[in-house]
């Protein structure tokens, strides 16, 4: 019988390539463990469930309405779909995740609400490209636009400001909108501006987050969060329908209580953070390379001279090429050590000498 050590994928050459490849962390993996003794109500009657949505509703400081799914895909499209009926539209940046990175899942549960693509520098939307999406046609032959959906931080480590979102939010209402918030790395942007989550959400005008776990050390599992709990109408239907609804959700709810009972949330976000600086610092220093983003979360986003990312992947270092042809996306989570980085660091440097 083989162990452990011989299982595919556990080299750490490749857990920059997205923070989905960290482990559990300790205060969710303990939670977990804890929730496993005994016999509790199914399909969240439970007290740990309970205890979970009481907990983001005091993260949060709001009343609100709290659900709890499988992963950031069915939290985000069924969300979207709450928000929009079938000749609706959903305006978001072209470089969304909404948009690029989830199979049509927002345009098939909404029964085909059309996603429209709109601008603004380093993946955030501005309010121009709102107001020039929703006022280009006002005839019943175009999608009518109903939603603005907002990812924070953004597919390129980017953080909105409460006073953009406020500015965001205040053209949405003027236009009747919706704002929602794909808050896959919500925790990594609350770490990166030192705000209390109320400040970037419900009080900036969010009317839903979809708050990501399993990229802040959870083994699986995102909240849907309405702050405006008229729009959660039988939204426990649409979570049943698309398979969303867990039989045993305590091991879906209890991982948030040990993640926000004492603030690991946070400290696992700041660490994440401070990881992708060191690493950004680090990949400045080397010659050909060129930072592309401002580094504001826990995503790097660099320039690599061919030489340097063809020599990485041939010693199996894995990261994406995310922007154009040499843009390359580096990732740190709660488990990235600084001798990770070192190792990274090295490994370039190495690469680099050897190509001359």
């Amino acid at each position: 019988m083989s162990s452990s050590r011989n299982l595919p994928g556990q080299a750490r050459h490749f857990h920059f390539a997205s923070d989905n490849t960290s482990g559990i962390c300790p205060e969710a993996f303990a939670a977990l463990l804890e929730a496993n003794e005994g016999f509790l109500p199914s399909y969240g009657e439970d007290a740990w469930t309970q205890r979970a949505a009481d907990l983001i509703r005091e993260t949060f400081e709001k009343d609100c309405e709290v659900f709890f799914v499988f992963n950031g895909t069915a939290a985000n499209s069924l969300a979207l779909a709450s928000l929009c009926r079938s000749y609706h539209s959903v305006i978001c940046h072209r470089e969304a995740h909404v948009e690029k990175d989830e199979c049509g899942a927002a345009e098939f549960f909404s029964n085909g609400t059309k996603i429209l693509l709109g601008d603004g520098r380093h993946g955030k939307l501005d309010t121009d490209s709102i107001e020039e999406l929703v006022t280009r046609r006002t005839d019943i032959h175009y999608p009518k636009p109903r939603v603005v959906s907002l990812t924070q931080p953004t597919e390129l480590g980017t953080v909105y400001s409460p006073d953009h979102l406020g500015r965001i939010s205040e053209v949405a209402r003027r236009h009747g909108l919706a704002v929602h918030m794909d808050g896959a790395r919500f925790a990594n942007a609350c770490a990166s501006l030192d705000l209390p989550p109320r400040a970037l959400t419900w009080e900036a005008g969010v009317d839903v987050l979809c708050l990501g776990g399993t990229k802040n050390g959870l083994a699986v599992g995102e909240a849907v969060v309405f702050f405006d709990r008229a729009l959660a109408a039988e939204f426990d239907y649409r979570c049943k329908q698309a398979g969303q609804l867990c039989s045993k959700m305590r091991f879906l709810a209890a991982p948030w209580v040990g993640m926000l009972a004492e603030g690991a949330w946070l400290r696992h976000a700041r660490h994440a953070n401070t990881s992708a600086r060191r690493l950004a610092d680090g990949l400045a220093a080397l010659p050909g390379v060129k930072i592309l983003c401002p580094v504001e979360a826990n995503a790097v986003f660099a320039q690599l001279p061919p030489a340097l990312a063809d020599g990485l992947g041939e010693n199996g270092w894995h990261v994406y090429n995310f922007i154009g042809e040499s843009g390359y996306r580096f990732m740190c989570s709660w488990k990235t050590t600084p001798e990770d980085i070192d190792t990274l660091l090295k490994a370039c440097r190495e690469t680099l000498a050897a190509a001359g």
